[in-house]
């Protein structure tokens, strides 16, 4: 299973990239894995809606260049479903069995996602009705992810 992880921005803190490469390594044992990051769009802090949306849909151009044809993309989104770690093991499991071996994960920057995004995303996943900073969410998926392959394999993993 190839799954990327595209996200908006790049991460600085030394703390998430030393967790992100903990995952990662753990990972490989299952899939292979690929982070992609394409720059966020510089904007100030004050935004109007429509400045908030052309920033959205910039970053959101620069994200769909990295979707590949036939990859399934799961967009993280507050409005998404809420799955537990069970079903998205179960998610993944499906997409493998019916032939899905590529699979995009994206997340977005700190305004969310552009409308282009999301409708080429197959599905809309939240992880809370919290929101996270993007960077931090990028750590938590990969946990998941390992989290997800270790249930599908029947291996053991702290609750």
């Amino acid at each position: 299973m190839n799954i990327s992880i595209i996200t908006v921005g790049k991460l600085k803190e030394k703390y998430l990239k030393q967790g992100i490469d903990e995952y990662l390594k753990r990972l490989s044992a299952y899939a292979k894995m690929d982070i992609i990051e394409v720059s966020d769009e510089k904007a100030p802090e004050e935004l109007s809606e429509t400045e908030m949306i052309q920033v959205k849909q910039k970053e959101g151009e620069r994200i769909l260049t990295k979707i590949h044809l036939d990859a399934h993309v799961i967009a993280l989104a507050i409005e998404g479903k809420m799955k537990s770690s069970e079903e998205l093991a179960d998610t993944l499991d499906k997409l493998a069995t019916y032939g899905k071996s590529r699979i995009a994960f994206v997340i977005g920057g700190s305004l969310g996602l552009s409308q282009e995004v999301l409708q080429r995303a197959d599905e809309k996943l939240s992880f809370s009705k919290m929101t996270f900073p993007h960077q931090l969410m990028k750590l938590i998926l990969l946990e998941q992810v390992y989290r997800a392959f270790r249930i599908n394999r029947g291996e053991p993993y702290h609750k």
